[in-house]
């Protein structure tokens, strides 16, 4: 029984210690294509980015978060939660500055208006809690840093962009994990002149997604879940924080005969967990299609 326990023990130090050093610094880009497009239209290409959860001191993750420009995308996403730390703005704007190249949007997360605080992780596997907030964060600064930037914030706005030279739907909400969501401002059918319409949210809320695939978009982007963070080896996550299934708590997947969705695992983790295990940080660059 000594030997056995001991042998547990050792198996759990190893993987901790895998999804503390080794995996939670082994970003990598996910590629998928989705045929949301209409017929005759261009291939584009979509770099979708989440869940950053940027500090002054990642280094690592800021050099390797410049690089992907080089993927060349056509229309940048950005989900949400992309601070950590109240001094971090400055490192969000070096990490991202490459990538403003290109038309982008973005909105907030939970994460961009609160800093994370410690959690008993047990609190995941029961009922909703009403959250504890840690301190401010000064969203405010780093939506008007983006913005100024290029970006569009799409926090509660419908707009028409142009990516590759073609018109680009994009509607946005505020995080509808702090409840923040209201619909109902954007509400309504989607640009039908447009080749594509994405909706754009944080968290990958089941309400959310019914709402927008209502209003006939074809594609919704979110993050928020971290596609569960810690997963079962080839099985689904453990939790997702969200209404979503637990096995559709990251990549690309059907919400009905029309719309897809595709959640970030995205790229960090909270200072408090800082952990991955069978679940890499992430970038998704989509290359969406027409349908056939």
């Amino acid at each position: 029984m000594h030997r056995r326990l001991t042998a547990v023990a050792a198996a759990g130090a190893g993987a901790a210690f895998y999804g503390t050093v080794i995996e939670r610094n082994a970003f990598t880009v996910r590629r998928f294509e989705v045929p949301v497009l209409d017929p005759g239209a261009q291939p584009l290409r979509v770099l979708h980015v989440s869940d950053l959860h940027i500090t002054a001191g990642q280094r690592r993750k800021h050099a390797w978060i410049r690089g992907l420009a080089e993927l060349r995308p056509d229309l940048v996403i950005n989900t949400g939660d992309t601070l950590s730390a109240a001094n971090a703005i400055p490192a969000v704007m070096r990490s991202l500055e490459p990538l403003f190249a290109f038309p982008g949007a973005f909105v907030p997360g939970n994460n961009d208006y609160y800093a994370p605080r410690p959690k008993n992780p047990a609190r995941y596997f029961g009922p909703p809690r009403r959250s504890t907030h840690g301190a401010p964060l000064p969203w405010p600064q780093m939506a008007a840093a983006m913005t100024h930037a290029g970006w569009l914030d799409l926090t509660h706005v419908r707009t028409v962009a142009t990516a590759a030279g073609q018109r680009v739907a994009l509607t946005g909400t505020d995080d509808p994990h702090l409840r923040r969501a209201r619909y109902g401002l954007v509400a309504g059918p989607a640009e039908a002149d447009a080749v594509v319409r994405i909706g754009v949210t944080h968290s990958p809320e089941p309400a959310m997604l019914t709402r927008f695939a209502r209003d006939r978009y074809d594609l919704v982007l979110a993050g928020h879940t971290h596609g569960g963070q810690v997963r079962v080896p080839f099985g689904p996550a453990i939790v997702t924080n969200c209404g979503i299934e637990r096995t559709r708590a990251r990549w690309l997947h059907r919400w009905d005969d029309h719309m897809f969705f595709h959640i970030s695992a995205g790229l960090g983790t909270g200072p408090w967990t800082p952990i991955r295990f069978c679940c890499r940080p992430e970038a998704t660059l989509l290359t969406l299609v027409p349908r056939s």
